[in-house]
């Protein structure tokens, strides 16, 4: 058995969003399902487009997600360097094998000439093919010149993506591509066929975008007598208005932006892996351990996913609910308001505990919990935006804020269980739904859009801080 090894090649051009890192995470599910390899290789030879720091920027992510790797960048192994930059020769050497088989030549043209043939074929109203043009006697390659690869057999290709099926191309669409710029820098078609046969991968995992590709690739590979690895392309990840391939413009934003808005290494992978596979079971939630078990190739679907950050945002709270106290409070060290440094690790643990179920981001955190750390400022407009509190008039509002306060501060031992029975009795003696009066009370406590449960939020704030919150409500609201 062939041991399984993939790769992922990012190009740091700027930040990796939720596209690219699913790019990464398939191929990594498959070699960590059989035993593979899985190597990060960086492809900067487009030095136009380098963004300097865009390499840490993917390295730190991948670590974050837990996609380790087994050969690359801060790993090392024996098939580097890892980098394209720092693999030129290597390029030089295999390029010349093609020139020495008479399959790749020195291209003399200039852009402009170049464009001219464009516009010879467009007004002869036929594809452009730059083999139609090839130069009869090119001169010898010096390397200052673009080295382009020569097809001399055009023909069918056909091949099997395990996702996509059995595909198959003619030779319109086999063309002489270039292999080395002028620049020296090889181009992607060219150093990825190179890298991939000499580090070993069997498995090349990518987006459709590369499908019409594959022709041209695989028509290299038969020129240089290597055979092709297994080729697979990934379905599009679609934009929210399920008309296009998401990019930046529709949203994909940085991971590291999901991650500084209190996105959950394990909701983002859960995510990125059922946009476009399923198991076959109506299961949503999948830990990294039960997709590494269950993913397959074949389970792939060929249409489109599209982006429902709606969706990553209910995952993630989900993995919320899952994490124990402890965790969370680690993972949620950077997220406090700032009112919340004074208080003790023990208090914030047990405000912690009440928002937990509540949360959605740890972004969240600080508008989930600030009140429970400073006096809130009164905002009415949370009592007259709520359709059932603006049925009350002002005195009533005031009325019943004076009975709750009341009855409250009768209590002689201040539990959420003395507390809820004390609101249960409330409803009995204003007559009043829960909707109603247990809302104008949170309000009035808290000044949050929303809160946890009413009687452990009034339990946490304390006796002395609750009545004097009432007391401030009851006065700010005009009668």
């Amino acid at each position: 058995m062939t041991t399984i090894r993939t790769r992922f090649a990012p190009s740091p051009t700027g930040y990796i969003h939720v596209g690219n890192v699913r790019a990464a995470l398939f191929p990594w599910l498959l070699t960590r399902q059989q035993g593979g390899q899985f190597i990060l290789r960086i492809e900067d030879t487009d030095r136009a487009r380098f963004v300097p720091g865009a390499e840490d920027l993917i390295l730190d992510t991948l670590e974050w997600l837990g996609l380790e790797w087994d050969e690359g960048p801060r790993r090392g192994g024996e098939h580097g360097p890892y980098h394209q930059s720092e693999r030129l020769d290597i390029y030089r050497q295999w390029a010349q094998k093609l020139i020495d088989k008479g399959l790749a030549y020195a291209d003399p043209y200039t852009p402009e000439e170049v464009q001219g043939f464009r516009e010879e074929a467009r007004a002869y109203k036929k594809t452009f093919l730059y083999r139609d043009y090839r130069p009869e006697n090119p001169p010898a390659w010096d390397g200052k010149q673009p080295l382009r690869f020569k097809v001399t057999n055009p023909k069918r290709y056909t091949w099997h993506d395990p996702v996509m099926g059995e595909l198959s191309a003619g030779p319109e669409a086999l063309d002489d591509f270039i292999l080395i710029k002028a620049d020296g820098y090889p181009t992607y078609n060219f150093a990825h066929i190179v890298d991939d046969t000499e580090m070993g991968v069997t498995h090349v995992i990518r987006g459709l975008e590369y499908i019409s590709s594959i022709p041209r690739y695989l028509s290299l590979y038969e020129a240089l007598d290597i055979a092709p690895p297994v080729l697979v392309c990934l379905p599009h990840i679609i934009a929210p208005d399920g008309k296009k391939k998401l990019g930046k413009r529709d949203g994909a934003k940085s991971v590291t932006d999901y991650r500084t808005d209190g996105i959950l290494p394990e909701a983002m992978l859960n995510f990125l892996a059922s946009m476009g596979w399923n198991d076959g079971t109506e299961q949503e939630i999948f830990s990294r351990e039960e997709l590494i078990e269950k993913f397959s190739l074949e389970r792939v679907q060929r249409s489109g996913a599209r982006f429902d950050e709606k969706r990553l945002l209910w995952l993630n709270g989900q993995w919320i609910r899952r994490l124990s106290l402890d965790d969370l409070y680690e993972r949620a060290a950077n997220y406090w308001s700032k009112s919340a440094g004074s208080s003790t690790g023990a208090y914030k643990k047990q405000v912690l505990a009440l928002v937990q179920d509540r949360l959605k981001t740890l972004a969240e955190l600080p508008l989930m919990s600030r009140y429970f750390f400073e006096e809130p400022a009164v905002d009415l407009e949370l009592i007259s935006g709520s359709k059932q509190l603006r049925k009350l008039d002002s005195g009533e509002q005031r009325e019943l804020l004076q009975i709750a306060r009341g009855a409250l501060a009768e209590l002689d031992a201040w539990t959420p269980e003395l507390i809820q029975q004390c609101l249960n009795s409330l409803l009995e003696k204003t007559g009043q739904k829960p909707g109603t009066l247990f809302s104008l009370i949170r309000i009035a406590t808290t000044w949050a859009p929303f809160s946890p449960q009413l009687n452990e939020t009034l339990a946490l704030l304390g006796k002395e801080t609750t009545l004097a919150r009432l007391a401030l409500a009851i006065s700010a609201i005009k009668g």
